[in-house]
């Protein structure tokens, strides 16, 4: 009888196949511990376990109730321990439960009531409307307590100060505008405080350097100022402050290893102390970079062409990570239960993850996590963020239950709410693309930011499985890209010269401004005789030597004669020009109106170029009456002229080579 009754004190860590509670459990009336996490229980919670006048533990973590808690539980006057959450529990708290004046930990729940004998509580993610009731300074007893993302009006510190016993206390979005209380010190066992995500303000308490057993100190996203404290900045444990407005200290770096001072200060420009401490995150140098390719929590790898870099810091918990000045990363958090955990993930369950290997590992976050892409040019991009969930199962025992859900900015804006990886890939091991077409850039940082607002489950399949995950980071340019090379607009700008350079040419060569009548006589037509004729490259100056290429130089000269064609009707518009110059349009052969009275400025051009294949032309000043001759011999048959030396022809010559290095730099494939 004694072993029978032993018994049915005990139920510890049960592992059945049922699916609902068993009634039978109703029976055991001298049952102390009922605990059956982590099982496949659905359903709603019976109300039977009023009969149970002895229970002190009543656990149903990660399982699958839903429904509301019945107001039957509050009978259970034993009760120490109500242990719900990563459940689907839903609605509203029947006053009952406040009879559970012996209930020491409560979690996931919203009764605060007259429950003085709590030592933990934590009431993340319920959607909470705030303020914080003043009732909650009754539970001295805490040791722990949780509240975060609260919605509602904003209020002003909650009233703790007699909680003299805690050592977790974490107020997170909480919509505080206050500043942080003094009395805080006096919580000698504290371990772990977060407060970020509100709007703190003033100072940070110097009494709070009294704290020597504190791990974790998160003050990020507040407006906190004043100077940072040195017990802070030499410390070794890990503090945020990032996203304040201190007043920066000289001796910071970027590098910090344990306390996070991104952006940080209330400068965005000061040269005198690091970029990464200034709101913005201003590039340092130039701004040029137009693209980003991450494998979150993964190595080096190439899919479709693409470099991913690896992302391979192990460090998560109060942590900025540069990349030179390419992109970084910026973690805050630890994770409940598993103070350890580590913020890369990998397919430990040995899923078959479909799609590209960067799908097969990730980064995670247990509250906030942000990558920068840094020194980008102003623009418009693409934003690629790839997710598969890897860390659930896709079987049927209870590591399947688990819900990842999270919310994703880009640019400050809220562009995915609620996300859970999962149920939007359709299982787990999926690779789902989250695509984004306009994302702006005006400074030169563009940030992607991944947050835990209390949601989903926590401890499945084991504590610290929760918070954001991401697999890899996509990013291009939506604009043109200028590699180093000649722009469009700068083609364009040579062609508009070249063609201004051209007919200058000709009205000084009608005016027989070249220097004699032999020149003269070679005619308005002289260039596109030797474009009938195929020989159209002897307008090229032969300095150049033999590097230039045919096809750019014939290219560029067809695309001058057709410029200044004589016949203005037969002239292309300059967006035809910009599509020939970019190899949207093929260049065509210039088309020449003959009339009458040119025909023997042609005919004289056809007997200057028989002769020009016979013989070389001199031709001599009659300005200054000397001579001199200047030979230059170039890559093609033909191609060796003189030229007279007066200003006039100096002015030619300069001008013309000016087009032709022009021409050499041109690439028109």
């Amino acid at each position: 009888m004694d072993s029978g009754v032993l018994l049915t004190r005990e139920l510890k860590r049960l592992n059945i196949l049922a699916t609902t509670i068993p009634e039978e459990f109703g029976n055991l009336t001298f049952l102390r511990e009922l605990d059956m996490t982590r099982n496949l229980i659905n359903g709603s919670i019976p109300m039977f376990f009023s009969q149970l006048k002895n229970l002190t533990t009543l656990s149903f973590q990660g399982n699958g109730l839903s429904g509301s808690i019945p107001w039957e539980i509050g009978e259970i006057a034993t009760l120490e321990e109500l242990v719900l959450d990563d459940n689907q529990l839903q609605g509203s708290l029947h006053k009952n439960l406040g009879k559970l004046s012996n209930l020491r930990r409560l979690f996931n729940t919203r009764i605060i009531g007259n429950l003085k004998n709590l030592t933990a509580l934590d009431l993340q993610g319920t959607s909470m409307k705030g303020p914080i009731p003043s009732s909650i300074s009754l539970l001295t007893n805490l040791k722990e307590l949780r509240i975060s993302d609260l919605t509602g009006t904003r209020s002003k510190f909650p009233n703790l100060k007699d909680m003299k016993m805690m050592e977790r206390l974490v107020l997170r979005n909480c919509l505080i505008t206050d500043r942080i209380p003094s009395y805080i010190a006096e919580m000698k066992s504290l371990k772990l405080l977060d407060l970020s995500f509100n709007q703190l303000s003033g100072q940070i308490p110097a009494t709070l350097d009294s704290l020597i057993k504190i791990d974790f100190f998160f003050l990020t996203n507040n407006n906190l100022t004043g100077a940072i404290p040195d017990w802070i900045l030499n410390s070794k444990r890990n503090m945020d402050l990032s996203y304040n407005s201190f007043i920066s200290p000289h001796r910071a770096s970027c590098l910090q290893s344990d306390v996070n001072l991104v952006s940080s200060s209330s400068s965005s420009r000061n040269k005198s102390i690091p970029w990464c401490l200034m709101k913005g995150l201003p590039c340092p140098a130039e701004a040029k970079h137009h693209s980003l390719f991450i494998n979150c929590g993964g190595k080096n790898i190439t899919v479709e062409g693409k470099n991913y870099e690896e992302d391979l810091n192990t460090k998560g918990q109060s942590n900025f990570a540069p990349i030179e000045t390419r992109w970084a990363y910026s973690s805050t958090g630890v994770y409940m239960g598993q103070e350890n955990a580590n913020s890369l993930a990998t397919n430990e369950f040995g899923l078959n993850v479909t799609g590209a290997d960067y799908y097969k590992t990730a980064r995670l976050s247990p509250e906030s996590l942000k990558y920068y892409g840094l020194c980008m040019r102003k623009g418009s991009y693409k934003v690629m963020l790839h997710f598969a969930e890897i860390m659930f199962t896709d079987d049927q025992t209870f590591a399947s239950h688990g819900r990842r859900i999270f919310d994703v900015s880009i640019q400050e804006k809220l562009v995915l709410k609620d996300f859970n990886i999962a149920e939007e890939a359709g299982g787990v091991g999926i690779g789902i693309i989250k695509e984004f077409n306009d994302v702006w850039v005006n400074g030169s940082t563009l940030e992607v930011h991944l947050y835990w607002a209390g949601k989903g489950t926590t401890s499945i399949p084991e504590k610290g499985v929760y918070g954001p995950l991401i697999s890899a980071i996509t990013v291009t340019p939506n604009f043109e890209v200028d590699t180093g090379g000649l722009s469009a607009g700068a083609i364009v700008g040579i062609v508009v010269a070249s063609c201004a350079v051209i007919l200058l040419f000709v009205l000084l060569w009608m005016k027989g401004c070249f220097g004699g009548k032999d020149l003269e006589n070679k005619g308005v037509k002289y260039a596109y005789v030797l474009q009938e004729q195929g020989n159209l490259l002897k307008l090229v100056d032969p300095i150049l030597g033999s590097n230039i290429s045919k096809e750019e130089a014939l290219g560029m000269l067809n695309i001058a004669l057709l410029c200044t064609n004589p016949s203005p009707t037969l002239r292309p518009s300059m967006s035809v020009v910009v599509s020939m110059l970019e190899g949207k349009v093929p260049v065509q052969a210039p088309i020449i109106m003959h009339s009458s009275d040119n025909q023997d400025a042609r005919f004289k051009a056809f007997e200057i170029l028989s002769q020009d294949s016979q013989t070389r032309v001199t031709t001599f000043s009659q300005e200054n009456q000397s001579q001199s001759s200047m030979s230059m011999d170039g890559p093609w048959k033909d191609s060796s002229v003189s030229l007279q030396t007066t200003d006039e022809t100096r002015e030619y010559s300069s001008s013309s080579m000016l087009l032709d290095k022009d021409l050499y730099d041109v690439n028109l494939l």
